[in-house]
């Protein structure tokens, strides 16, 4: 008995020491989790401390050169350079009658000021300052002596591509991007990187790293994404040209909400190598950089230059196409078809406003105006393309996101990625018969479990794409003319209507050639008529977009122009005829 009486409180005593022992234990792998969280936050604050750091000591250091340069040539006159356009400026530039000294003088001191009111750059270049020096060797180049901004994710050797989050920083580019090189063997001189939304899929521009980007019509509007600080610089008068990327319209938007022109052209036309995608591997939604500029033509003769010998020889996968100058300068009539909404996103009035009138004067200088319905877009918007972009369950995206801070204007995106599953599948139920969009977008962020699903959904974009190129066919048009989101949005909304995505993004899912023209402005009628304001569904999205757009009188607004895969030429021949007929009716 006494045997079995000491076994008992032995087990007790066991039993106490575990229980005190595995509270330690916990007690201690909480304090190394605080620790670690503490650590990794300290970690973060540093690297973005470091990278404003680098940011202000190199636009101080610009400063310093513009200063220089401006006491040692007095007579200089920035504002006539800053007033002419890419041609003509290319054109003087060749006579010998500016000099690259002076055009790039001009735009560093117009763009320092530019970013001081918009915070729309991440880095100057220092590199361009040596560069201007050894840039007569290319004076045969088509860009010879022009100073050009490029996006954050665009490579520069020894810079970071930070994409807006974390742990890209402190990890330069070891060469230059291909279009880079191109643009250098141009005569061109890249100055400037440009800020970006956190994680670029999101037609905002902040992220913790650098900060807010703002509208130049409008400091409370957002300049749009995700090429933003590009927008911003050139809409501001701080840039000439630009380059950006565009996988849902980050080209586009940006063009459209600052009043500039934007082109996205076919997947593989241009090089995409040194382009810093997010994340990688994801096939379904395309992504290409293209040109920003304040008009057409400058698009087009960037289009040019960089489709050449150089960027082939450099990058073999891209097609030796050099660029169509006959079909870009072509005036034969277009048979252009049309539509005010997709289907899934109704524009907002002022947007549907300037279309009409785009369409009426494109009718009344001859050419033939088709009614044209994309097909299926309220299926297509989250079974295709919100699931192709994010067929791994938004897995990869978050954790690009790790190890640092939230920007407000990605919040609301990522509270919806971060909902584990079986909680969005439970979701899709409850809220099917409230909600007609939401639970699309619920059951396609919970992305492909298997091989044979991404199979699938891969065989399903070919089929589509062949469906609406049959579809175009029959209607037997040349172009489509198209409604652009905007005007711009009031601060942190963007990431909370990512639907009328859909009113750009589907042209990266089909890989069609697209561009933005702004074409007019918000009037005070177009104030009143949002007021009446409904939406397609009228779901909260409608009512979020009404908001978004609210207090937009005098911002510009664009319609976006559409062609067939590789009929770039043509795309920006039709965004040429409507930039004209635009301008001659102003006068």
């Amino acid at each position: 008995m006494e045997a079995l009486q000491d076994l008992v409180k032995g087990i007790k005593i066991e039993s106490q020491t575990a229980a005190l022992l595995t509270s330690a234990a916990c007690g201690l792998g909480a304090l190394v989790v605080i620790v670690r969280t503490v650590s990794e936050h300290r970690a973060a604050k540093d690297k973005i401390q470091r990278a404003r750091i680098r940011r202000t000591e190199s636009l101080q250091r610009a400063e310093q050169e513009v200063l220089r340069y401006r006491q040692s040539h007095p007579s200089s006159d920035p504002a006539a350079i800053l007033s002419l356009s890419l041609p003509e400026l290319t054109k003087q530039l060749r006579e010998g009658s500016l000099c690259p000294e002076e055009v790039f003088y001009s735009y560093m001191q117009k763009t320092l000021a530019v970013h001081k009111n918009l915070n729309c750059c991440t880095e100057i270049l220092l590199e361009s300052f040596d560069q201007l020096k050894r840039v007569d060797s290319n004076k045969e180049g088509l860009l010879y002596g022009i100073p050009v901004s490029i996006k954050d994710n665009v490579s520069y050797k020894n810079y970071d591509c930070t994409c807006g989050v974390i742990i890209n920083l402190n990890q330069p580019a070891k060469k230059d991007s291909v279009i880079v090189e191109v643009l250098k063997k141009q005569g061109a001189i890249p100055f400037v990187k440009t800020n970006l939304p956190q994680a670029l899929l999101n037609y905002d521009c902040s992220n913790p790293i650098f900060g807010q980007t703002v509208n130049p019509y409008n400091p409370q509007k957002t300049s749009g994404g995700s090429s933003g600080g590009e927008g911003a610089l050139i809409g501001g008068g701080g840039s000439i040209l630009g380059i950006g990327s565009d996988i849902g319209g980050s080209i586009r938007i940006p063009a459209s909400f600052c009043g500039i022109c934007g082109f996205k052209p076919t997947t593989g036309r241009l090089s995409s190598q040194g382009i810093v995608p997010i994340y990688r591997g994801q096939k379904c939604v395309l992504s290409s950089p293209g040109p920003l500029a304040r008009d057409v033509d400058s698009l087009a003769l960037c289009m040019q230059a960089l489709l050449c010998d150089h960027m082939f020889s450099l990058d073999p996968t891209v097609p030796p196409l050099p660029f169509n100058l006959e079909m870009y300068q072509s005036s034969k009539p277009l048979r252009i078809g049309y539509f005010e909404n997709d289907g899934y996103s109704q524009p907002s009035p002022s947007v549907i406003r300037s279309l009409r009138e785009v369409k009426a004067l494109l009718e009344h200088a001859g050419h033939t105006l088709v009614p044209y319905e994309p097909l299926r877009v309220n299926q297509v918007a989250s079974k295709l393309i919100i699931r192709g972009v994010f067929s791994d369950g938004t897995t990869s995206m978050l954790q690009k996101l790790k190890g640092g801070p939230l920007d407000p204007c990605l919040r609301p995106q990522v509270k919806l990625y971060s909902v584990p599953k079986w909680l969005k599948r439970i979701l899709v139920f409850l809220l099917k018969p409230f909600s007609p969009r939401i639970p699309s977008v619920l059951s396609a962020l919970c992305g492909v479990s298997t091989i044979p699903e991404i199979w699938k959904l891969h065989a399903a974009v070919e089929d589509y794409i062949s469906e609406t190129v049959a579809h175009w066919r029959k209607h037997n048009i040349d172009v489509l003319l198209c409604p652009m989101i905007g005007p711009a949005f009031n601060l942190l909304y963007c990431g909370r209507l990512t639907s009328l995505s859909s009113l750009t993004m589907l042209y990266n899912l089909l890989n069609f050639p697209a561009g933005a023209v702004p074409v007019s402005t918000v009037t005070a009628q177009d104030e009143e008529e949002l007021k009446h304001f409904r939406g397609i569904y009228q779901d909260s999205w409608d009512k979020l977009h009404k908001q978004a757009v609210t207090g937009a009188e005098g911002l510009p607004l664009a319609v976006q122009c559409v062609a067939l895969p590789w009929r770039d030429e043509l795309c920006l021949r039709f965004m040429k005829e409507v930039e004209q007929l635009v301008k001659h009716k102003k006068n």
